[in-house]
């Protein structure tokens, strides 16, 4: 049964008959595509997988048929005897030992399992045999014994009248005379038993392998960086703002040379126990491989990690820090309960002192009590270069006593229009020379150098009481862009705008109190001068020079909240004067002030007084946060589609359109809805030109269609508005009541929310600190990565809260390529590449170093004698030279002439022994008697300091023997 199982799957895989091919072209067995099919099958109920390997190749162009040739060798011997891809670098390991480029192998399917016994092996090659006899299938088939870390195979291959048997001998100890090519020829001689007396000539292909390691006379470049300088201001590797860049350690292990006589016949070279021919300067091809360091450590990846893991800290701030910030005993205690009694007396209370900042710094001076100044996590020196970093304003509100608002950008920032600066849109960060990204990167340089956590803690309860200051203070926030909070950017960005926003608003309304007294004069005294238009034009102006900012005439009860009965008074006059306004409205010139015009709008008239249309100065919609903007539309959603819900969903949208319509009013007395329309939304007013009674041609116009729906929110909101001026009118956006959530939503946050806010922006710093990296090296592959990480990044960070192990992805991305910029300079730094004065000789040195970081093996140009060569050479003899220094009173001694110490057999040789020596001897013979067909030999040996392994491939003739 396991017979036929065997010789099912060969015929499902079509492996039945003639296989033809072309001959292999040189290289083909690392450049071209290997493919496998796998299978499962069991012998009795012990398991097997059974796996077919093979090249992919294109179907020949002409016909098959004619070339099939009647006593051709099958594919497989010809692949013997081809010399095209002896020592292939990437490759399964049967193709190095028998270089055939298709094979099937029959494994036990579980890791632990191993066929051991003599008799099972025997019994499996024997299955083996059965079936490829039955089949006709001329692609050989192995069979893996023992355990499978031995990669131990035995195998058999059929064709028309001959048989060729794969057979292997692997052993810890390498006996003595298998160690040079003499002892081996002899196995091989043996194994043949070539009964011909003149034995045709063996051809052999060696290959020794030397292994660099030390690499004495080079320190690794990269300098760690100084982190006590950081402070002073020098700055050694590293400053606030910049990321670090570079592996700590040599991120090339080894230097792998393998240097290969291809084309040898028996006879050329002595190669014995006392004496050998093969110096590996003289070798015809040099090929170098490099062993890159498993994981070295790089910087810039450990601060990604590291501020990755911060991720995960369950902690609050409040935990980090310890608990004691606001727990007092004793009299401080006693001090706030009077504090609150203060607050509830009917005495006249100094509000300012109150402030909640003065409670902030007082807690502040608490904490630093409680915590003692050795405990807290950051020192101030570091604490204030960070500050003063962040807060380049600070310094100059220090030196000249006043604000001005400095966004000092940090040295490497691209410019605003270029595809780097916009990166933020993509990754959903904040602009690279945003508060928002310096915070993240001072956050991520404190958690690596700057005591964790708790430095990051620190740190952020120190910016959050800064935003406290700057809010109650009026001091703008600097590097973030003006207007409203900007949704391309991550959430804490657009919080921090907003509390710009807020402050900004507050600063104009603070302002315009102190200006107020001044300002409401003009208004005062032309009162009862509505009548004349050249009068009421000045008005206007005067109104326009102050109106321009409305928070300006804000009443004082604003400066909490709105004090309900002021308020009632004002709209109360507000409403005497409309309805007045209303009822003279026709008959003579309106007795209203007009109050809050901005200018009059071209040359629009109003409808019924006949008056220019004036444009008022309304109140700015709210700056609105996503996630304000998430929960409003929430909000709205919950109404639900009935009647009454549709009419309160409109009313809640229309307060921006009634506090217009209260402006409207207030700048034009005596205007009607239609007016408003024109101005607010023309496409709702229809103008068509009629012909009058008198024969005239008039424009008549008319609200449209779903202006005139009956009880419509438009008139709805007509009807209750008053003409109140903006600067009187409630306000649209609370900024105490913004800026106060703000200030609580930046308070609340664990250092592993901040983490989350700013991992965008630390990502797309370390982009920015990639490509800056690799415009030096200039290497194909890595610009290849770093657009994969753009675009792959653009798409986990666009969504709220991406998932970790996405993240991670993009984490070892940038590693991996960090990894490859330091292995293209460590391998700069060895080659000398730099300090070639030779232009083209330089040329050649960075071509070489650009394809050992891509390719596993890279032949050298002219072997030993090129300019790679002579410093690969180079680099061996100064290696060897380190490692046998001899003790220098015997170095006097042995000072003699050059050619003494040549001659002298301790003198040291410019290699090592070579770690690993590969031969493979080739022949074809008649096997088994002299008139049997002359078929190809091949026997494979590779011998390491832990093992030898021979592998042979010994072809019968089976028609005549």
């Amino acid at each position: 049964r396991f017979i036929s199982k065997i010789e099912e799957v060969l015929n499902d895989w079509k492996l039945i008959g003639i296989s033809s091919g072309k001959p292999l072209e040189k290289g083909i067995f690392t450049t071209g595509a290997w493919e496998e099919k796998s299978d499962e099958i069991s012998f009795a109920d012990f398991r097997f997988s059974i796996t077919h390997h093979y090249l992919v190749q294109e179907p020949s162009d002409k016909d098959g048929k004619e070339e099939v040739v009647e006593d051709a060798l099958p594919l497989h011997m010809q692949d013997l005897l081809c010399m095209n891809n002896d020592f292939p670098p990437r490759a399964h390991c049967l193709v190095r030992w028998y270089g055939l480029r298709e094979f099937v192998v029959i494994a036990p399917a579980a890791n632990n399992d191993a066929v051991l016994s003599e008799s099972k092996c025997n019994l499996l090659l024997s299955s083996v045999s059965i079936a490829l006899g039955n089949t006709g299938c001329q692609v050989p088939l192995f069979v893996q014994i023992h355990h499978k870390w031995r990669r131990m195979y035995v195998g058999e291959c059929q064709g028309p009248g001959v048989r060729t048997d794969f057979e292997m001998v692997h052993l810890r100890k390498v006996p003595n005379q298998y160690t040079h090519l003499s002892g081996l020829l002899d196995v091989f001689k043996t194994k043949i038993g070539c009964p011909l007396t003149p034995l045709p000539p063996v051809s052999m292909a060696i290959r020794l392998t030397y292994v660099l390691q030390d690499w004495q006379q080079y320190f690794w470049p990269q300098q760690p960086p100084d982190i006590d300088a950081l402070v002073g201001g020098e700055v050694g590797g590293l400053e606030f703002g910049k990321l670090p860049f570079g592996a700590c350690e040599d991120p090339i292990s080894e230097l792998h040379l393998a240097t290969t006589w291809p084309h040898l016949t028996e006879g050329i070279i002595v190669d014995n126990d006392v004496y050998s021919d093969l110096d590996p300067i003289q070798a015809p091809q040099w090929s170098v491989r490099v062993r890159k360091a498993d994981n070295p450590q790089c910087l810039l990846g450990d601060f990604l990690t590291e501020f990755f893991k911060l991720c995960r800290r369950k902690e609050s701030t409040d935990e980090i820090l310890g608990r004691s910030a606001f727990e007092e005993e004793g009299k401080e205690v006693a001090d706030i309960t009077q504090a609150l009694s203060k607050l509830t007396e009917p005495a006249p209370v100094p509000i300012h002192k109150l402030s909640v900042t003065n409670m902030v710094h007082s807690a502040k001076k608490k904490i630093r009590k409680h915590r003692g100044v050795d405990e807290s996590p950051l020192n101030n020196d570091v604490l204030n270069t960070v500050l003063l970093f962040l807060f380049p304003d600070a310094a100059d509100k220090l030196a000249d006593g006043f604000e001005s608002r400095a966004s000092t950008s940090s040295g490497n920032n691209p410019p605003p229009e270029s595809e780097d600066y916009n990166l933020f849109n993509q990754f959903k960060s904040a602009p690279s020379d945003s508060l928002t990204y310096k915070l993240a990167l001072c956050l991520c340089m404190i958690n690596f150098y700057h005591g964790g956590v708790k430095g990051v803690a620190h740190l952020w309860q120190e910016f959050v009481l800064e935003m406290r200051y700057r809010w109650e203070n009026n001091y703008i926030i600097p590097g973030l862009a003006d207007g409203p909070p900007d949704l391309r950017c991550c959430l804490l960005h657009q919080k921090l705008q907003m509390l710009n926003c807020c402050i900004e608003r507050k600063k104009a309304r603070d302002e315009g109190k102190k200006g107020s007294t001044s300002d409401r004069s003009p208004g005062g005294t032309s009162r009862d001068a509505g009548k004349g238009a050249d009068h009421s034009g000045d008005n206007t102006d005067k109104e326009k020079e102050v109106g321009k900012s409305w928070e300006s005439w804000s009443d004082s009860e604003e400066e909490f909240f709105e004090c309900l009965s002021d308020a009632e008074d004002f709209k109360g006059n507000g409403q005497e004067n409309g309805k007045r306004g209303a009822k003279e409205g026709n008959k003579e010139p309106v007795n209203v002030k007009p109050e809050g015009r901005l200018h009059p709008h071209g040359k629009l008239m109003l409808l019924h007084p006949g008056e220019p249309l004036y444009i008022p100065i309304t109140q700015e919609p709210a700056p609105m946060t996503e996630d304000l903007l998430e929960e409003q539309s929430e909000v709205l959603a919950k109404l639900g589609t009935s009647a009454e819900g549709a009419h309160l969903r409109a009313r809640m949208q229309s307060a921006c359109l009634l506090s217009d319509m209260e402006s409207f009013k207030a700048a034009n007395p005596g205007c009607c809805l239609e007016d408003f329309v024109r101005w607010y939304s023309p496409r709702d007013y229809i103008e068509e030109e009629v012909v009058d009674e008198k024969g005239n041609r008039v424009i008549k116009g008319e609200l449209s269609a779903r202006m005139k729906i009956p009880s419509n929110m438009w008139v709805e909101a007509w009807e209750t508005a008053k003409p109140v001026p903006a600067r009187r009118q409630k306000r649209l956006f609370d900024d105490t009541r913004e800026a106060e959530k703000v200030l609580h939503y930046l308070a609340v946050q664990k250092p592993a929310d901040l983490a989350r806010h700013l991992l965008p922006c630390i990502i797309h710093a370390a982009v920015l600190k990639v490509k800056e990296e690799e415009t030096l090296e200039d290497i194909s592959s890595v610009k290849k990565i770093i657009k994969q990480i753009i675009s792959h990044s653009s798409k986990v960070l666009r969504f709220p809260s991406p998932e970790d192990k996405k993240l991670e992805e993009i984490i070892a991305q940038i590693m991996s390529v960090e990894a490859i910029i330091a292995r293209a300079r460590s391998l700069k730094a060895k080659f000398g590449v730099e300090k070639c004065e030779n232009e083209e000789e330089k040329e050649d040195l960075q071509r070489f170093v650009n394809c050992l970081l891509d390719q596993p093996e890279v032949s050298v140009v002219g072997a030993g004698r090129g300019p790679a060569g002579s410093i690969i050479h180079k680099l061996f003899v100064n290696s060897q030279r380190v490692s046998a220094v001899p003790p220098p009173d015997e170095e006097l001694r042995r000072l003699g002439s050059p050619e003494e110490r040549r001659l002298n057999p301790g003198a040291v040789s410019d290699f090592p022994p070579p770690t690993g020596r590969e031969v493979i001897l080739r022949t074809t013979v008649p096997r088994p008697a002299p008139y049997s067909k002359p078929l190809p030999q091949r026997m494979y040996s590779v011998l390491t300091k832990e093992d030898f392994r021979l592998a042979g491939a010994f072809s019968a003739d089976t028609t005549f023997f």
